[in-house]
């Protein structure tokens, strides 16, 4: 899931006895794999004897919750009979461990469940990462070997009928609580596997929280609530991880209930609240190479399905050109992101992605296609302490002579860093009354002179 706008309050080892600030070294008396030796050696040959007592087949079959508690019964009988002397809490660990290792992702479990942790990064069996609030933390996590790590990525591929190995080294694949996961191997991957989690959130952040973590003012909220209802087109950009994704779900709550949306994901993670949503997700190929659905097959077939708006979670290559069409034959209201630097950079792109669609079009016509369809970007950037904020929002105004005109209505001034390392600026309107007004007007919403006022509206960290 794209991680939310958050402010960034450091991990403390008190706090969370796996996590390893950058550079340091906490010291948990744990061995290498993340578990004290002699528990590790019980966990593994309690781990063995379970799967000699169990039919993993006829286990695949059952109620997964009936067939913990069956599993769980086993582990704590197996481990009744070791000579080790174990008191509760380290009985009821080690049975977790075991439960996480035959059903779920081993290592992994404690990371997936933690609401804090919004990506997983595992650099190797014996290197894991993580980020909360923005923010990479090494963690004490470690698999036995890259045989082990291998299982993990086996057993969540194979979930979605997917398979990797030498002749398919790369995988992407989703778990059961839609979190996307990315998975690298060798020859691909040079010092072992290779494996990313993008953690699904289930407490989707509202615009109170975007104003409570000085992600923006009230008045830019107000400007991009106002040109969703009054169905202009609004583009987000900014970089992996700045929040693209947060701010599309946060805007598309202003979508009026009555209006049939269709959502267009290369993965589905889009959390829309309107009751009439119907959800697309593109195909990859199968074993053999075929089947494969694409987000332009996608977006053309969205258009027969009679959508009020189209909504398409990145895009990223050719479908570009049929969202600018249906953009510009009566499916306005449209939001979409891009990865870009800049909202200029982002119109660039926009331009090489219709080339991708190899239709011969005129450089001049494509950027005419793009004024036409886009009528506000808003850029959103991660910042240096792990904030997210938006740092521009700025309005297509239209063409002159090859090149498409565009002027900023809210920026984002940054002043520097304080002393705790958060940085410090400021929003700031540039006085300039958007091009928009009139369509606004036309769906009453009447926004005040002062919103656009030049004045700096907020110092924030």
């Amino acid at each position: 899931m794209s991680s939310g706008f958050k402010e960034v309050s450091d991990a403390e080892p008190a706090d969370f006895s796996w996590v390893r600030g950058e550079g340091e070294a906490v010291e948990t008396g744990w061995s290498d794999t993340g578990y004290p030796t002699e528990l590790q050696e019980i966990r593994t040959r309690v781990h063995r004897r379970l799967l000699e007592r169990l039919n993993l087949a006829n286990l695949s079959e059952r109620d997964q919750a009936e067939a913990e508690d069956e599993v769980r019964k086993i582990v704590r009988d197996l481990l009744a009979g070791e000579e080790t002397p174990l008191n509760l809490e380290e009985r009821e660990m080690l049975v977790e461990q075991v439960i996480n290792e035959v059903f779920g992702l081993g290592p992994l479990e404690p990371l997936v469940k933690d609401q804090r942790i919004s990506d997983i990064l595992v650099n190797s069996f014996q290197q894991v990462y993580v980020e909360i609030d923005g923010k990479l933390h090494r963690t004490d996590v470690r698999f036995r070997d890259n045989r082990h790590l291998m299982q993990v990525i086996d057993r969540i591929v194979s979930a979605v009928g997917r398979r990797i190995d030498d002749s398919s080294p790369m995988v992407d694949a989703r778990l059961a609580d839609g979190s996307r996961v990315n998975a690298i191997i060798p020859p691909l991957a040079v010092d072992g596997p290779h494996l990313s989690v993008r953690k699904f959130r289930r407490d989707v952040l509202s615009d109170e929280d975007l104003m409570r973590n000085n992600s923006l003012t009230p008045e830019m909220l107000e400007l991009l609530q106002g040109l969703v209802r009054a169905r202009l087109n609004i583009l987000i950009t900014g970089g992996t991880g700045s929040g693209k994704t947060t701010l599309l779900n946060v805007l598309s709550e202003s979508i009026p209930h009555d209006e049939r949306i269709v959502t267009i994901e290369d993965s589905a993670e889009l959390q829309l609240r309107q009751p009439h949503v119907v959800r697309l997700e593109t195909r990859p190929p199968n074993i053999e190479g075929v089947g494969e659905v694409t987000q332009r097959q996608l977006v053309i077939n969205s258009l027969r399905m009679r959508p009020d708006r189209i909504i398409v979670g990145e895009v990223r290559g050719a479908e570009a050109i049929d969202m600018l069409q249906a953009m510009n034959t009566g499916h306005d209201g449209s939001l979409t992101t891009l990865h870009a630097n800049t909202p200029r950079d982002a119109l660039h792109r926009l331009e090489t992605m219709v080339s991708m669609a190899s239709l011969n079009l005129p450089e001049k016509g494509v950027k005419a296609q793009i004024a036409s369809a886009i009528d506000v970007v808003a850029h959103v950037q991660r910042m240096s302490d792990g904030t997210r904020k938006i740092l521009t929002i700025a309005e297509v105004v239209g063409m002159e002579g090859d090149v498409i005109t565009m002027q900023d209505l809210f920026v984002y001034h940054r002043e520097g860093i304080d002393d705790d390392g958060n940085v410090v600026g400021h929003f700031a309107a540039t006085g300039i009354r958007p091009k928009a007004s009139e369509r606004l007007a036309e769906y009453g919403i009447d926004l005040d002179e002062t919103l656009f006022a030049n004045i700096g509206l907020a110092s924030v960290k």
